[in-house]
C-alpha cells in the first residue's frame, strides 16, 4: 500500500471496533475520531500494530476542559503518526468532570509518561496505571488545576482599569 486515506484508516478502524467510534471528522484533512475511553488502548495498540497504518509515534497528547459538556467535560487529545507512511490520526476522548480517569498509555509509548503527568497537573486527568503520576510543573501544595476553566479570566471587582481600552 502506496499511501494511507483517511478513509482506509477509517473503515479499518469501524471494522475492528463497531461500537466504539462515537465520531469522525476530518478537520483540514486530518482523520480525527471520538473514541470511548474505554477502548483507547487497544485503538492504539491496534493502529500501532496494523501492518498498512503503522502509527507507532505518539507525536503528543493533552488535555482540554468543555465545562458544558456534561458528562464529558474533560476531553483527551492523542496524535499518532505513521514515520513509514507519512500519516496522522487525532483520538479524542471525553470523561466526566467527576470521574476523571483514563488509562496510562505510557507503558506502550515511553514519551507519554511526562505527558500525562503535565495534563495531570494543570487537568486533574487521573491516569490509571502511571508509574509516576505526581506534578511536573506546578508545587505539589497545589489544590486546583490551574488550565480547567473554573475561575473568570479576570477580577471583576477591579477599579484600577478602563475597559474602554479593551474594544469594551
Amino acid at each position: 500500500m502506496a499511501e494511507l486515506s483517511n478513509i482506509f484508516v477509517l473503515d479499518e478502524l469501524k471494522s475492528a471496533f463497531p461500537e466504539d467510534i462515537l465520531m469522525q471528522e476530518e478537520p483540514y484533512g486530518l482523520l480525527t475520531i471520538v473514541l470511548k475511553a474505554g477502548r483507547l488502548r487497544d485503538v492504539l495498540k491496534f493502529l500501532s500494530a496494523h501492518p498498512d497504518i503503522q502509527a507507532q509515534f505518539l507525536t503528543d497528547l493533552c488535555g482540554s476542559h468543555y465545562p458544558d459538556n456534561k458528562d464529558g467535560e474533560l476531553c483527551m487529545v492523542y496524535h499518532m503518526y505513521s514515520m513509514t507512511k507519512n500519516y496522522r490520526i487525532r483520538i479524542k476522548c471525553f470523561i466526566p468532570i467527576s470521574n476523571p480517569v483514563i488509562a496510562s498509555i505510557s507503558d506502550l509509548f515511553p514519551a507519554a509518561n511526562w505527558q500525562e503527568r503535565e495534563t495531570f497537573d494543570f487537568y486533574g486527568v487521573l491516569f490509571e496505571g502511571h508509574p509516576n503520576l505526581t506534578r511536573i510543573m506546578n508545587v505539589e501544595e497545589m489544590d486546583y488545576f490551574p488550565l480547567r476553566k473554573e475561575y473568570p479570566l479576570e477580577d471583576g471587582s477591579r477599579t484600577d482599569k478602563t475597559d474602554n481600552y479593551f474594544g469594551r
